[in-house]
C-alpha cells in the first residue's frame, strides 16, 4: 500500500465511513489535533524517564489512537447496516478514566502541595509535558466544540480532560524525580 494516494489533493479527506469532508473541518482538526498530543507523548516517553512512566505512556497512546478513531468516524456511519459498530474497537472506558486518576493519585502522594502556579520549564523533560499539556487542553476544545455539534461518547471527552491533569502532575513528578526547580508564579503588583 503506497503512503500517497493523491485524493486528498483537492483539499477534502476521507472520514472512517468513507464520507468526505473539508481538511479543516472540525471533525479533522479534533482527530489531527489527537495526533500532535499523541506524538508529544511519544517524545515524553522517549526520555530518560522511569520505566513505569514510559509504560503508562504507552497505555494513554493507545488509548488517543482509539479516541482517535472515535472522533474520525461519521457518526451517520458509525452503525452498520447490519446493525454492527463500525469500529470493532474497545472505546474509552471509565477504567482508562480511573487509571489516569490513580497514577495522578500515586504521583500526588510523594510531591508538596500545590500553593502556587507554576511556570512551565525547569527541565527539558518537564517542558515537553507542558506543552503536551497545552496540546491536549487545545484537542480538548476542539472534541467539545464537535461533541456540541455531533455528540460522541461521553468518556471519551472525560478522558481528554483527565489526561491534561495527569500530564500536568506528571511534570511536576518529573520536575521532583529530576530535582529540578519549580518556579512559582508570584504575579507582579501594579505600581
Amino acid at each position: 500500500m503506497k503512503v500517497y494516494t493523491k485524493t486528498g489533493d483537492k483539499g477534502t479527506t476521507a472520514l472512517f465511513g468513507g464520507t468526505r469532508v473539508p481538511k479543516h473541518h472540525i471533525r479533522i482538526e479534533s482527530y489531527g489535533t489527537i495526533d500532535e498530543l499523541n506524538s508529544h507523548i511519544g517524545l515524553i516517553r522517549d526520555q530518560d524517564i522511569d520505566q513505569l512512566y514510559k509504560n503508562t505512556l504507552m497505555h494513554i497512546q493507545d488509548r488517543l489512537f482509539t479516541i482517535g478513531a472515535i472522533l474520525a468516524t461519521d457518526p451517520e456511519k458509525a452503525t452498520l447496516k447490519n446493525g454492527e459498530q463500525r469500529l470493532k474497537i474497545p472505546k474509552i472506558s471509565n477504567e482508562d478514566i480511573e487509571r489516569l486518576e490513580k497514577e495522578m493519585d500515586t504521583m500526588e502522594a510523594s510531591l508538596p502541595p500545590m500553593t502556587h502556579f507554576v511556570l512551565p520549564g525547569g527541565h527539558q523533560t518537564v517542558s515537553f509535558c507542558h506543552i503536551a499539556r497545552t496540546v491536549c487542553r487545545r484537542a480538548e476544545r476542539l472534541a467539545s466544540h464537535l461533541n456540541d455539534l455531533e455528540p460522541f461518547q461521553p468518556e471519551t471527552l472525560m478522558y481528554i480532560n483527565r489526561l491534561s491533569d495527569y500530564l500536568f502532575v506528571l511534570a511536576r513528578k518529573l520536575s521532583h524525580d529530576l530535582k529540578a526547580e519549580e518556579i512559582k508564579w508570584i504575579p507582579q503588583k501594579e505600581s
